[in-house]
């Protein structure tokens, strides 16, 4: 056991001065992880025997709402609405947000996820902000309208293959989390 966390301690896996501060109040935390590819958020409790899951999402379980998933900010703001409406029991709770090793970088998909945690009604003890029009994704169809042609395709290949107007992209959005809310 004390050889896995010197391990993790030397390839800078696991902040353990952080984790502590964090378990000493007891309270479940919020967990966000980002992949080469999407998003994981996950409600964890502590238990000596390992830490428990109470709830998770992953960024890819939104296609069953009709949103495109990638690793952005509307991506990571529907998966923390997901994570919330899956931890409809265990929302009474307080949580505190686990960033991991991330630095906490203002606006980030980090802080994206966890709004959208919070909106879906879940009680994070943290001061989160995070711009409304890049969570609707209107800084991506304001990209994407600016490039022509094979530009277009090429950045956004994954959008216009699944045939997706970007121009729409808030309309895409707003219909999305309805679903989610409603699920």
């Amino acid at each position: 056991m004390h050889r896995l966390i010197r391990e993790r301690r030397k390839a800078a896996l696991t902040n353990y001065k952080r984790r502590v501060a964090l378990l000493k109040g007891g309270q479940p935390r919020v967990v966000v992880r980002k992949t080469n590819t999407g998003l994981i958020m996950q409600v964890i409790t502590y238990d000596p025997k390992g830490d428990k899951v109470l709830a998770a999402a992953h960024s890819f379980e939104l296609g069953k709402f009709n949103w495109p998933a990638h690793k952005n900010m509307p991506t990571a703001y529907l998966t923390g609405l997901l994570l919330a409406r899956k931890a409809k029991s265990i929302a009474k709770d307080e949580m505190v947000l686990d960033i991991g090793l991330y630095k906490p970088v203002k606006s980030s998909l980090i802080f994206a996820a966890a709004k959208g945690s919070i909106d879906g009604g879940l009680k994070i003890k943290a001061d989160i902000k995070v711009d409304e029009t890049r969570i609707r994704g209107e800084h991506i169809a304001k990209y994407a309208g600016s490039l022509k042609g094979d530009a277009l395709k090429k950045q956004f290949s994954t959008y216009t293959s699944k045939n997706i107007d970007l121009a729409n992209i808030g309309k895409l959005f707003d219909d999305a989390k309805s679903k989610i809310m409603n699920a």
